[in-house]
């Protein structure tokens, strides 16, 4: 009797919510895999309504018991915000004899993931990765790419410009609007130095065309510094396609600055209906745009490298997702990854995005001149 191979359990907690959904469609219908969608309540996916969904709440006692019951060979953690987080998911995960991915992107959640949870994952001979989303997996992966011929680095920026139209879970604006006016530090000029969320705007540029961008507290300012040592500046921003709207962040963060309490959670919901207001006069690009500066290694100077992504504002929410998908299938097929918690850096190579880059019409470019 011929014997079928065995498929990988994959429990997407989140597996509804925006993020999730995405994940779910694109691993629906893999061979080697069996899809289930945990959530708090039993809702199906669209254009995936087949995959099973299981109540799971991360919030209750008994979590890690429900999710060891149903065995999963992968769990993917897809509940936001994850700043404030704790690991009792990736806990829970590896107690379940499971490896384990997140799309987190919160800075302190992601840079202190691997000695909080490196001992577990060891001890059962799984794989924990933190942040398999566009921080710090993709940009890590283009910072790669651009650094290539280059003896060393003195820069890194990143700076993320989503479409308007793009949706906007909840968890999503409530992370972002969680450090609006609250000051983190930033590895500028070879020091640490103090910055405020949505705050120190500038103009910038991006094949999208021009917007006005604002810093943002993101993992890659903290973890980018300790892997490439001799980097003298690392910097993000955010994007927005409207004016208006960083301006009204900006003084929002201002009032928190000086003091005044913002309940992130309550004004999330409102900041969103508010810039839904822009939506009919909004354009079709996202962007993203990762640029390094550093010396050649055949002693022709110093030189600059950018990478540049556009892609459509309605699918540019898939781009968090293409880490996830990318590994979830690699374990799936049996590759051994080296057992042990790690932030999502140097699993992934820029090509490996390539053909989920193409799935969804997004393009890409690059372009050298001396710095």
């Amino acid at each position: 009797m011929k014997v079928g191979k065995l498929r990988m359990r994959i429990v997407v907690v989140g597996g509804a919510g925006n993020f999730g959904a995405r994940i779910v469609r694109a691993l629906r219908g893999d061979p080697s895999i069996e899809l289930l969608v945990a959530g708090r309540r039993i809702v199906s996916v669209p254009a995936a309504e087949d995959v099973p969904g299981v109540v799971v709440d991360i919030d209750e006692a008994g979590f890690a018991q429900v999710l060891k019951a149903l065995s999963p060979g992968l769990v993917i953690h897809c509940v936001g915000p994850f700043q404030g987080q704790d690991y009792r998911v990736a806990n829970a995960a590896v107690a379940a004899g499971a490896h384990y991915l997140d799309l987190a992107d919160g800075r302190q959640f992601i840079a202190k993931f691997a000695a909080g949870m490196n001992a577990q994952a060891v001890g059962v001979d799984r794989v924990a990765i933190s942040g398999a989303s566009t921080l710090p997996a993709l940009s890590s992966a283009v910072v790669e790419e651009l650094r290539a011929g280059m003896s060393s680095l003195e820069s890194i920026e990143v700076i993320i410009a989503p479409g308007q139209r793009a949706p906007r879970g909840k968890a999503t604006l409530e992370a972002v609007f969680s450090y609006l006016g609250r000051p983190f530090s930033v590895w500028r000029n070879g020091q640490w130095r103090s910055a405020w969320g949505w705050m120190d705007l500038r103009k910038t540029r991006l094949d999208i065309g021009g917007r006005l961008a604002a810093v943002c507290d993101v993992p890659d300012l903290e973890l980018f510094p300790e892997r490439y040592p001799g980097v003298q500046t690392v910097s993000f921003h955010a994007a927005l396609e409207f004016g208006v709207q960083h301006l009204t962040l900006w003084c929002l963060a201002a009032l928190r600055r000086i003091g005044l309490p913002f309940p992130a959670a309550r004004w999330a919901v409102r900041l969103n209906r508010f810039a839904g207001m822009f939506d009919l006069g909004a354009g079709e690009k996202g962007g993203m745009r990762v640029s390094v500066v550093g010396d050649r290694s055949d002693g022709g100077g110093r030189m600059q490298r950018t990478w540049h992504l556009t892609a459509p504002a309605m699918d540019g929410p898939e781009i968090p997702c293409m880490a996830a998908i990318l590994l979830a299938r690699r374990l799936a097929r049996g590759e051994v990854f080296q057992s042990g918690a790690f932030p999502c850096m140097g699993y992934l190579t820029l090509s490996e995005f390539a053909p989920e880059f193409a799935r969804w019409n997004i393009t890409t470019r690059v372009e050298e001149e001396a710095a």
